[in-house]
């Protein structure tokens, strides 16, 4: 495995993935890829110049990858961070994997909104449905 995409959104669920994730670069040598989608009406795709994305939401999701990164670090594995704007995270998620030709998906069984689903989290059962690429659920 080359890259390892881990969808982090703050969730315990989410770190425990990066914590699998670096276990299985340090065997691999493999670089891992820090991915916060935040969540934007669907009319900031249409009035992209116009509409801003707050401020403390972008501050929160470098919080979030700033974290990530530090665990990396420590484990001394290679560690990149990407926030993007998306409108239904799993597709996004799904769509960023195929395009940034990663090996494997990390993902939280369960994200910051346990309500949605309650064995499997919505974005993460998306993701398994949906990618091309092998996905390891964590929980």
């Amino acid at each position: 495995m080359q890259k390892i995409l881990v969808a982090l959104d703050g969730s315990k669920n989410s770190m425990r993935g990066l914590t699998k994730a670096i276990e299985i670069a340090k065997y691999g040598q493999s670089k891992i890829i820090g991915l916060n989608v935040i969540q934007v009406p669907m009319s900031y795709f249409v009035n992209r110049p116009k509409m801003q994305i707050k401020e403390d939401v972008i501050k929160a999701s470098k919080k979030i990858l700033d974290s990530a990164e530090k665990k990396c670090r420590i484990a001394k594995i290679e560690f990149e961070s990407k926030i993007i704007p998306g409108g239904d995270p799993g597709y996004d998620i799904v769509k960023f994997a195929a395009k940034q030709r990663v090996s494997t998906i990390v993902i939280g069984a369960r994200g910051v909104n346990p309500l949605k689903e309650m064995f499997l989290g919505s974005v993460s059962n998306y993701v398994l449905h949906k990618s091309k690429i092998p996905v390891m659920i964590v929980k």
